[in-house]
């Protein structure tokens, strides 16, 4: 099926999401489109799966016009989405999730579940998938949600797929699983619209590239354009893709954990006797598949979880079971790895949220009433410090694109007196621009002769802004090595292999 978008414009307001946007898509080619966030992305596959209507232009499928009206015209029209957040009910299982808004049913009227679990066993067939029909959905990982989504598309005979950040929530070893599916999809016919801001994946996977930026198409490229020109296109300006920074002069000043262990609402154990150390103007990076227990111990550092045994300390002072409020006023900055869920108030305003830590405190509050003139006062700064690109610092941040929502939440974090600094997936869905924004202002407090650490399912990320990179593998510390480190040795270390034996079975590779 081809498929063609001509003239698509769609405003909010004073805001023109879409700019008279022209796009073809090929049958059984993966095209990806690439943008910063809030370059107006999604919005245009939300009008290609009926969720907006466009103010101008239209949409057509094998040379002819269409009206898409709604989701149900999409998918009449053999057009299949999955959005970055999973459209799944979690305790259905995967069967009933497959089949819902279309349910198999028998004479009786009631829904037949043998064909349900009939058409989970075929798609997994015809696919790989490897979905069992009688799981539920929140026992799934996230990996395996996504292929359910897929799915879902699949069996409604979905000609075209629109993948909206498909890896933004997976680790890496899913993502090569994801890319290996989008191949075989496309080689069997479906077309594949893939939406990223992952240079390296789209260079992996795509045919062909689409550039949006700021609403408008400003160029198309190809799998062998470079990294560093996909970034100019992206972005509008050069982008440095490597952290620059210099050798770390290290303090005294640290955060010391020492035997931590600590278990889930099931007790399951998540963190196993873990101890390290992180000086003064060093970063440590915690490398390893996500799940291992690095959640876990970010929480342990702010105190949003009580450890079972063992001790944190900071600059000589034990916070190990100090409240989420005592952390902070001891100096602890924490950027979570869900800004939605842990990092932002929605509702609350632009300026309210860069202020959320810090309201109780002169000058945004005086004889405990809050004092607006200083925190609008604030919200310019951060603003334009941070460049956060806001319509008006009033605005409810949930109007903000998730590239300047994580903004804000960095720029709250790192504009108080920090004494330690906890980065868990500090640029998870966030575009190249803002990825080196964000990794300057970290290097940046490091420099300033403060501990981070930072967490992140980005190996890439983690080597390149750590000075020391410690790897997890099941509650556990499997060593500590260099930046400089082999991906192969990391690797295996993420793997569970301890740091002498991954070493020494790189070097019998290399001599082999």
């Amino acid at each position: 099926m081809e498929l063609e978008l001509r003239g698509i414009t769609k405003r909010f307001g004073p805001v023109t999401a879409n700019d008279h946007i022209n796009l073809e898509i090929k049958e059984g080619h993966i095209h990806a489109l690439l943008g910063e966030n809030g370059a107006g992305k999604s919005t245009l596959m939300n009008i290609l799966y009926g969720l907006h209507q466009p103010d101008e232009g239209e949409i057509l499928i094998d040379g002819k016009p269409v009206k898409i009206s709604g989701p149900g015209d999409a998918v009449a029209a053999g057009i299949g989405m999955v959005h970055q957040h999973f459209m799944l009910i979690p305790v259905f299982t995967v069967a009933e999730s497959l089949v819902l808004g279309d349910e198999p049913t028998g004479r009786a009227g009631l829904i037949n579940v043998k064909e349900a679990r009939r058409r989970v066993e075929q798609v997994s067939a015809d696919y790989g998938f490897e979905l069992d029909p009688d799981v539920l959905i929140e026992d799934l990982p996230v990996g395996l949600q996504q292929r359910v989504e897929i799915a879902k598309a699949l069996v409604r005979e979905a000609k075209v797929l629109i993948l909206d950040e498909p890896t933004a929530v997976l680790t890496p070893q899913e993502t090569d699983e994801l890319m290996a599916t989008m191949r075989k999809l496309a080689d069997a016919g479906t077309s594949i619209v893939f939406i990223t801001h992952k240079l390296r994946e789209v260079r992996a996977v795509a045919d062909e590239i689409t550039v949006i930026r700021r609403g408008r198409v400003v160029g198309s490229a190809t799998p062998d354009t470079s990294e560093a020109d996909l970034a100019t296109m992206m972005v509008g300006r050069p982008v440095m893709l490597q952290v620059q920074k210099e050798a770390p002069h290290v303090r005294e000043n640290s955060l010391k954990v020492s035997h931590l262990s600590a278990f889930d609402a099931g007790r399951k154990l998540t963190l196993d006797n873990v101890s390290f150390e992180v000086r003064g103007g060093e970063v440590l990076g915690i490398a390893g598949v996500e799940g291992n227990g690095q959640t876990s111990l970010a929480r342990a550092i702010l105190g949003l979880e009580d450890p079972a045994s063992g001790t944190i300390s900071l600059d000589g002072h034990d916070i190990t079971h100090a409240s989420p409020r005592k952390s902070l006023d001891a100096g602890v900055g924490f950027i979570p790895e869900d800004r939605t869920r842990d990092g932002i108030v929605a509702s609350f305003s632009v300026a309210a949220n860069l202020v959320l830590d810090r309201y109780r405190d002169a000058p945004f509050a005086r004889h405990g009433e809050l004092q607006r003139t200083a925190v609008r006062h604030e919200a310019e700064r951060a603003t334009e410090e941070y460049d956060i690109r806001v319509g008006a610092i009033e605005d409810p941040i949930a109007t903000l694109s998730g590239g300047n929502q994580q903004k804000v939440v960095v720029a709250r974090e790192l504009s108080r007196g920090l004494k330690l600094l906890v980065a868990n997936q500090p640029t998870r869905g966030v575009d190249v621009g803002s990825v080196e924004f964000i990794h300057n202002q970290i290097i940046a407090v490091r420099d300033r002769g403060v501990p981070v650490l930072v967490i992140s399912s980005e190996l890439d990320e983690v080597t390149q802004l750590s000075d020391r990179v410690a790897v997890m593998y099941r509650g556990k510390i499997v060593g500590i090595v260099p930046p400089s480190t082999p991906s192969e040795v990391l690797g295996l270390m993420m793997a569970g292999v301890p740091a002498s034996e991954a070493l020494a079975g790189a070097t019998k590779e290399e001599m082999a």
